[in-house]
């Protein structure tokens, strides 16, 4: 058979294929591993993105909110609308934290809104690590060989100086950083991999840490872990589908490189 196109691959992973055509289909990929990888990553981000969205909340979120963040059923969608689907459902998140936070600002006591600002964190970084890590085309708005455009493009946006670490000790290099939106205003969002192709993504956020609340912190976000700390007015957060000590010795790393910075 020809090589399928975008539409053909999304109607198979939705079991929308007649059989026939499907078994051609897989017989196909047999032969070409590469796009049976793409679509073995595709099926991925589909499976964590589900996942994430099913972890249950501590508090209902409103309606209208609901209703904006959950996308519509896929039909032959290409992948760059899954993307920005999901990139959408990421804005929508932040803005139900920031709704989250207003509510507690006006009714809740202080111990609460800490937690809050916590449980905040680790959830959209984990987030914004499913929706761009599984990205082969375009992972990050700038790549590390338009390093120094990144570093001043990301600082001037969060309003101070943004200083990626390097964890090439333990084998991972940069890849490059985008913006995101953030509860408290653009959030900065640096992705590594190693030689095997494992992606870690470090969130930065503006906002200080909670009143008795430091060192790290570990949450598990679905299928991804993260590891997350305040330092100087911002809050970090070390995201990857890894093994919980894995990543715990990447987020020490990247902690003392930015307390020394």
């Amino acid at each position: 058979m020809t090589e399928p196109n975008e539409e053909t691959l999304q109607a198979y992973l939705d079991g929308e294929l007649p059989p026939q055509q499907a078994a051609e289909l897989e017989a196909w990929l047999e032969k070409h591993p590469d796009a049976a990888q793409r679509l073995d990553q595709w099926r991925g981000q589909d499976d964590a993105l589900r996942e994430l969205w099913a972890l249950p909340e501590r508090e209902p979120m409103p309606s209208r909110l609901l209703a904006a963040a959950r996308p519509p059923a896929r039909r032959f969608s290409p992948p760059w609308l899954s993307q920005a689907m999901a990139a959408g459902l990421v804005f929508a998140l932040g803005l139900g934290g920031g709704w989250y936070g207003r509510q507690a600002y006006q009714s809740e006591p202080p111990a609460q809104i800490a937690s809050q600002a916590m449980d905040s964190l680790p959830r959209q970084a984990a987030m914004a690590h499913v929706v761009y890590s599984p990205d082969i085309q375009r992972p990050v708005e700038i790549g590390a060989d338009q390093e120094t455009q990144m570093v001043a493009w990301l600082s001037r946006r969060m309003r101070s100086p943004i200083t990626p670490p390097r964890l090439a000790q333990a084998g991972y290099e940069l890849i490059g950083g985008r913006l995101l939106p953030g509860e408290q205003g653009p959030v900065a969002q640096l992705m590594y991999h190693d030689a095997s192709g494992q992606r870690v993504t470090l969130y930065v956020a503006n906002g200080a840490r909670p009143q008795a609340e430091q060192g790290f912190h570990f949450a598990s976000q679905g299928p991804v872990n993260v590891y997350y700390w305040w330092e100087r007015g911002r809050g970090y957060a070390l995201s990857a589908g890894m093994p919980r000590g894995k990543l715990a010795e990447l987020a020490a790393l990247a902690q003392r490189q930015l307390a020394g910075s």
